[in-house]
């Protein structure tokens, strides 16, 4: 029986990069549909009935929810090709954490740069402090994973393609405070995986600009 992968996601979407990257890097054929976020599909909220959110992958009919569980299902589901996660267990915890790190400290405050009205300054403050703890754990590494693209590469380089929109909305520029880190998100665009996922940061920062308005912060 042939295998069915649908990915529900929306193009600007850093956590629907990661899956994208992730089904490419694993050269899994998948169906992709394009959600309205503002008017989600019968499928979506089936799919994904407690958050209704995407990205959802659909793999023979049944879904996986949330992007880092996503990966490592995709990682142990096809297991032949290009290894996500390492095997080493201590290894894996630490990809983990920093995964984790990536969820709860960078995706946060980065959104209250461009999101919460009177909070972008301090937002970016913090945010810079974040990179530079990310930047410190990468250190003179090739990736993430030393010298192989994985899980915690996965799970932060779809910011990349938002920088543009926390420098405009935060008046920061994170190549002069970050310079290996922005080194690193080159590296990776080197890979096709990354290249075809991620979006012009300028598409990016026009679509924020336009959600802004429409939210009544500018």
């Amino acid at each position: 029986m042939a295998e069915e992968v649908i990915l529900l996601d929306f193009w600007a979407s850093m956590f629907g990069m990661r899956i994208r990257i992730a089904l490419s890097e694993k050269r899994v054929k998948y169906d992709y549909r394009e959600e309205d976020l503002w008017d989600k599909s019968s499928l979506l909220l089936e799919m994904n009935p407690v958050h209704k959110k995407i990205p959802v992958l659909i793999h023979n009919g049944k879904p996986v929810c949330e992007s880092l569980i996503q990966i490592e299902y995709i990682d142990e589901t096809w297991p032949d090709k290009n290894p996500l996660l390492p095997s080493d267990p201590y290894k894996r915890a630490h990809a983990k954490f920093w995964a984790d790190f990536i969820d709860k400290k960078v995706n946060v405050t980065a959104r209250r740069i461009w999101a919460a009205k009177g909070e972008e300054q301090e937002a970016a403050k913090e945010f810079i402090e974040i990179l530079k703890t990310l930047e410190s754990e990468l250190g003179d590494k090739k990736y993430f994973g030393d010298e192989t693209f994985g899980y915690v590469d996965i799970a932060l380089i779809g910011f990349y393609s938002w920088f543009g929109v926390y420098e405009k909305f935060g008046n920061i520029s994170i190549e002069s405070e970050c310079s290996k880190l922005i080194a690193w998100a080159k590296r990776c665009l080197e890979r096709e995986s990354v290249a075809k996922a991620l979006p012009e940061s300028e598409k990016v920062t026009t679509f924020v600009s336009d959600r802004r308005k429409k939210l009544g912060l500018e």
